[in-house]
Parts: C-alpha cells; sequence; structure tokens
C-alpha cells in the first residue's frame, strides 16, 4: 500500500509539473480532490486488512478500530501547494513535507496521535485540536511506569520545558481574544519539523527564531535587524550571537517590565559577556540586581536592549559622546565626571585600570599585614596565658553571672561619658557591618534573607547612613570634647605623657617585651595607663573616619564630588570602603574581642566598659605602672569607687553577652561572604 501511495503522488506530481503556469491552481485544487478520493479508497484498502490479532480473534467479536497510517494523510497533505481556504477566506497552506517530517523528532509518530479529534479519511474540514502539553506528560508518566528509564529521562527534560511554559507569559490568555492563549507550541516550534537540538536542521530553525519572535513582535524585530546582534544573526549567521531566547529565555519568558525578568535578562547577558557580568556585579549596581531588586541599572539600561550597538559605534547609548545623557536617564543631576566612571572597572588588570590595581594591591597588603601581626599576637598571648594558668594549676572558667564582693575595692576606669559613647559608636559599627556587609557580599546565602529582613536595599541604605552620621557624630564630639581638655590643662598637659593616647617610644618597647614574655625570655610588661593594643584601638578609629568615612561620603554625595572629580574616583572609593570595613569588621570580632574578653585572664567577659570600674586587684595586675604612679602621688584614693551593684553587674553582663554573641554571629556571616565571594 505504501508503493501505491507513492505511485499516486508521483503521478499527480507529474501531470502538474506537466500542465502550464496558466492552470496551475485549477491543477492543484483538482490534485486535492482527486487525492482525498484516493486517500478514501487507501485509507479503506488498509483498514480492511485483517491484523494478526483479528485472524486469531473469534468469529464475531468487537474489533479494536484500526489507527490511520501517516501515509494515508500524507496523500493529501504531502503534496506540494496543498492547501485550503482559511477563516480570512485566503488560502491556507495543509503541506507537510514527507522527507523532513520524517526526519523529526516526531517522525516516527502518527499523524493522528496529535490530532486525535481525526477519526476517518477523508474528513470534513474542522478545527484541528493538538494537545503537546497532554501528549508530553502522558507519554512522560508511561514511560515511568514502564520503568523505561532512558525514555523517562528524555521525557523529562520536555516535561520541565512544559511546566517553565505554563508558567510563563505565553502560557496565559490573550487580552484580545481570551480564548486563547498569547503563544503556544506551535507558534515557536514548527507542528511536524521538530529537531534535535544540536544537529544542522535544528541550527537553522534556532537562527529563524527571531522572524518567529517577529510574527507577534514585529516592532521588536524591526529594532533588533539593527542592532549588533541582529546584523550578526540576520545578515553573518554567526551562530554565537544573541538571539531572542538567549536574552528573554525560550519557555520561561515573562513581562519585561516585572523586577524577575529585568534580573533574568541580565544574567543571561553574562552567558556571553562573562567577564562584563563579573565587573557589573561588582558595582552596587550589580549588588543590589544580586539580592534581587530591580530599582538600579541593568546591562540594557546602560547599553539599550534591543538595538543594542558596540561601544566603539557612534550609535551606542555608552559612547562617550552619548553617555552622559544615558546616566542622566537615573542620575538626573549626573555631571561630566560620571563620563568617566568604569562601569566595569576590573581591579585585577593593571594595564587597562592601574589606580584600581593600586589601590586593590595596597588594602591587600594592608590587610595581610594587619591580621598577620595582630592575629599572631593573639595567638601567641593565649599560649602563654594559659601555661601559666596551668603551671599555677588554675584553669579557665566560663560564667554568667558573678556578683561583685560589696567589700573590694574598686577603681573608676572610665567616665560615664566614655562608655555612653563607646555604646553607640559598638552598636552603630555592628549595624554598619550588617548592612554593607549584606551589600559587600550580596552573592552569599545569608544576603538576601538580611536585605528582606530590612525592607529592601533602598531602607539598608538609609539605615547604613543614619548610623554612619551617629558615629561620625560621636567621633567629632569626641574630638571637640579632648580639644576642650587639652585647652583647660594647657600646658600641664604632657603629649607623650602616660596619660595620652598619643603614641610613644614606651609603646614600642612594650611590645618588645611583650613578645620576650610570649616565648618565655622575660617578665610581662608593667604597663601605664594605656597599652598599646588600646592605643592602636584608638587610633584605628581615626584611620577608619578618614577612609571608611571619607570613601564613604564620596560614595554617598557622588553627584556632587563628581562635579570636581573624574568619575574613576568612584571606583577607588568603592574598593577602599569594602576592603576597609572588611578589615575593620573582622579586627573588631576577632582581635579586639580577644585582648578585650576571651583572653584566658578575661574570659568569657570584661564588663570594665559598661560599669566603669574594676577591682582594685585587677587594675594592679593589668596597670601596675600607672597603679604605682598614682600610689606615689597619693591621688589612688580620689580614684576608688564603690563596687558595682548587683543590679548593673547582671545589666552589664546581660548587654555584654548580647552584643558579643551579635559580633560573633556577625563574624561568622561576614567570613562565609569572603570565601562564597571567591576571594
Amino acid at each position: 500500500m505504501n508503493g501505491l501511495a507513492a505511485t499516486f503522488n508521483a503521478a499527480i506530481a507529474g501531470r502538474l509539473v506537466s500542465s502550464g503556469a496558466r492552470l496551475a491552481s485549477k491543477a492543484v485544487r483538482l490534485t486535492a480532490s482527486v487525492a482525498v478520493v484516493a486517500a478514501g479508497i487507501l485509507s479503506a484498502a488498509i483498514l480492511a486488512q485483517p491484523s494478526n490479532a483479528q485472524t486469531a480473534s473469534a468469529v464475531g467479536q468487537p474489533q479494536a478500530p484500526a489507527k490511520i497510517p501517516a501515509e494515508v494523510c500524507l496523500a493529501c497533505h504531502g503534496i506540494s501547494g496543498f492547501s485550503a481556504p482559511g477563516a480570512d477566506g485566503k488560502p491556507r497552506s495543509l503541506y507537510v513535507n514527507p522527507d523532513k517530517f520524517k526526519g523529526s523528532v516526531h517522525g516516527a509518530r502518527q499523524c493522528v496521535e496529535c490530532h486525535t479529534n481525526i477519526t476517518a479519511v477523508p474528513h470534513q474540514p474542522i478545527e484541528i485540536k493538538v494537545d503537546c502539553v497532554g501528549c508530553h506528560e502522558n507519554s512522560w508518566e508511561q514511560a515511568l511506569r514502564q520503568r523505561d528509564s532512558k525514555k523517562a529521562a528524555t521525557l523529562d527534560g520536555v516535561v520541565s520545558q512544559i511546566h517553565k511554559f505554563m508558567g510563563s507569559i505565553h502560557a496565559r490568555p490573550s487580552r484580545a481574544d481570551q480564548s486563547r492563549t498569547n503563544a503556544t507550541c506551535y507558534n515557536c516550534h514548527d507542528a511536524h519539523y521538530v529537531y534535535e537540538p544540536g544537529t544542522a536542521v535544528w541550527s537553522k530553525w534556532r537562527m529563524d527564531l527571531p522572524y518567529t519572535c517577529g510574527t507577534c513582535h514585529a516592532k521588536e524585530l524591526a529594532d533588533y535587524k539593527t542592532s549588533i546582534h541582529g546584523r550578526e544573526v540576520l545578515q553573518r549567521h554567526n551562530p554565537q550571537a544573541a538571539i531572542c531566547v538567549d536574552c528573554h529565555t525560550s519557555h520561561e519568558i515573562e513581562n519585561p517590565v516585572l523586577t524577575s525578568t529585568k534580573l533574568v535578562i541580565t544574567r543571561n547577558c553574562g552567558s556571553c559577556h562573562k567577564d562584563r557580568l563579573e565587573t557589573y556585579l561588582a558595582t552596587y549596581h550589580g549588588q543590589v540586581s544580586r539580592l534581587g531588586y530591580g530599582y538600579t541599572a541593568k546591562c540594557f539600561d546602560c547599553h539599550g536592549g534591543h538595538t543594542i550597538q558596540r561601544v566603539t559605534d557612534p550609535r551606542s547609548t555608552v559612547y562617550p559622546t552619548n553617555r552622559l545623557r544615558t546616566c542622566r536617564k537615573c542620575h538626573s543631576t549626573a555631571s561630566a565626571g560620571f563620563v568617566t566612571f568604569e562601569p566595569h572597572g576590573n581591579a585585577h588588570d593593571l594595564k587597562r585600570y592601574p589606580l584600581m590595581w593600586l589601590a586593590a594591591k595596597f588594602m591587600s597588603a594592608l590587610l595581610i599585614g594587619v591580621f598577620a601581626f595582630f592575629w599572631t599576637h593573639s595567638a601567641l598571648w593565649f599560649y602563654r596565658s594559659y601555661k601559666e594558668l596551668k603551671a599555677r594549676g588554675e584553669r579557665v572558667e566560663f560564667y554568667l553571672y558573678r556578683s561583685p564582693d560589696a567589700k573590694e575595692p574598686y577603681f573608676r576606669r572610665f567616665a560615664v561619658l566614655w562608655r555612653i559613647a563607646h555604646l553607640l559608636v559598638l552598636l552603630a559599627t555592628m549595624t554598619l557591618v550588617l548592612t554593607g556587609m549584606t551589600v559587600l557580599y550580596s552573592d552569599s546565602a545569608w544576603a538576601p534573607v538580611v536585605v528582606r529582613l530590612f525592607g529592601g536595599p533602598w531602607v539598608m541604605a538609609v539605615i547604613h547612613r543614619v548610623c554612619a552620621s551617629i558615629f561620625i557624630s560621636v567621633f567629632f564630639g569626641h574630638v571637640v570634647y579632648m580639644f576642650i581638655r587639652l585647652r583647660r590643662k594647657g600646658r600641664r598637659f604632657r603629649w607623650f605623657g602616660p596619660d595620652s593616647l598619643v603614641v610613644r617610644w614606651q609603646d614600642f618597647r612594650d611590645i618588645f617585651k611583650m613578645f620576650r614574655w610570649f616565648f618565655g625570655l622575660g617578665p610581662r610588661p608593667e604597663f601605664d595607663r594605656w597599652t598599646y593594643w588600646e592605643k592602636f584601638d584608638y587610633w584605628a578609629v581615626f584611620w577608619g573616619i578618614f577612609i571608611i568615612g571619607g570613601s564613604g561620603a564620596i560614595l554617598w554625595s557622588k553627584a556632587f564630588v563628581l562635579q570636581f572629580l573624574p568619575g574613576w574616583v568612584l571606583n577607588i572609593a568603592l574598593i577602599v570602603h569594602g576592603d576597609e570595613a572588611l578589615l575593620a569588621a573582622v579586627f573588631l570580632f576577632t582581635v579586639h574581642f580577644f585582648n578585650n574578653h576571651f583572653r584566658p585572664d578575661k574570659f568569657p567577659l570584661d564588663t570594665v566598659m559598661f560599669t566603669g570600674a574594676m577591682s582594685l586587684e585587677e587594675f594592679k595586675r593589668e596597670h601596675r605602672a600607672e597603679y604605682e604612679r598614682l600610689a606615689a602621688k597619693g591621688e589612688l584614693e580620689s580614684r576608688r569607687v564603690p563596687a558595682p551593684s548587683p543590679a548593673m553587674a547582671l545589666g552589664s553582663r546581660i548587654l555584654g553577652f548580647t552584643l558579643l554573641a551579635f559580633g560573633l554571629v556577625l563574624l561568622v556571616l561576614v567570613v562565609v561572604g569572603f570565601f562564597s565571594h571567591g576571594a
């Protein structure tokens, strides 16, 4: 019967070729009519042949209806030019190329497996209903039931794409006709010619997708044709250039005004422009995007979307003469300095970005130097203190609360003003660390959770700046207070005396003696009012104010700053701000916590900064040189105070442990963020 169909088609095709051009359309209609009759005869002949199952069945038993073979359908639909009037009265092609169809992934299927409402040949003109979704899902479920793992794995990918499609904008009802979806499978995939990815035919279909999308999105296609992507694909046939689905995705496509869509498109840009995506994500624009928010600039906001051009093309929105206008779409007060900002600056590229490279290397050296010295210092200190405790037969104890002995004499170490300032700075610093590191390490798993708790990056930015203002206000208030105190003392104040926080030669001698003690080569040095590590903490705040505060002020007031400075200053400020903040956070929660709380003779908590008083015994041990100096001058009694009340002692420990716990949590978040960031 296959031979009969082939002979019939060949005969008809021969008659069409021999017909004149003037009678071509009539010949096609005549061919179609004859083909329908022939198909009916052919179908009846095929269906009349008994199958093996029918021959074996008992006479008179009901027979299962036979399926209509694809050859029967192709007897008509396989004729080139076969058509029927459409809803608009114009001819609608019903031709299916038999060879192309058999080479497709559906080539082994019978036509009626998809066109299920065709039950007889010939058939009346009816609306063809095809259920791509149901068919693939049923085939997948059947493969699972039959434990056909190979077939199930193949269909699993198809079903996964179907589920993505069902949630896309294409699967939703059309605004113009609610009875239809915006697009369905066969609007994008040629129903009869679906091929395996990677094949030559599939590649050809993929390169033609812009035209397929353009049947609905005509304006976008027209714009795309003018872009560098469109010219590469449609004119030069470059398979590496981006087509619609590379940016918008294929089955998950959504409304481009949605934040989720903007983020997907931005991520997809990085599929081709990986290095550019990485440098973009290092900027504030990219960090906010990575946190899941869409209000900062994305790739297409600067470079354009469907009309994107090469950066060197004068039509490009980021061409030097066009760049300021592009920046002003978001930054209405942008000055000429914005043009020299490097949105894709790479601190690892010495040749192209030497100043960024130098800034990054300087900050890296600073971090390595500070942590190498102080972590070594802390480790040796812990070792020596623990060894001495063990030699005395003592051990480190952890206790939550111990009531102070009211009979024990205490010494006033810090006045109320110092303690209030310390608490404000500490709370502001911890909040700054949390809000700042969430943005800096926006690619870590915890960052999106934190930013949602704050209510979004914009709210978090406001909180960050408020805390920065509190920190700076306390700092400058302290500076003013110190100048007033110094003026009152006049010449009596010794800048390099024991009461001064100015570094002196004695501090270097104390460091040397301390390291000798670490290695058991000498006694522990006797300190005066301020130890060298306390002075380091103090002056580190000054350094931090000018480095972190200064760079933060530049980033905060960029529109004003760039009226006078070039845009690459922002790139330098971003590097310095982030690295110095990392240095401050890790130093605070490791070295500072150890020096004041976690060393064996202080563990688990020192509350002197909250109560303002320390026992005379501890004062004598920690600051013997000051103790002896005050005792010799007869000033010791004037500094004695009562022991902290039980309420003050308990409250100080609760506050202290809370802040310590929060600081350690922040340390864990920073460490996780640092390593997940690919330091």
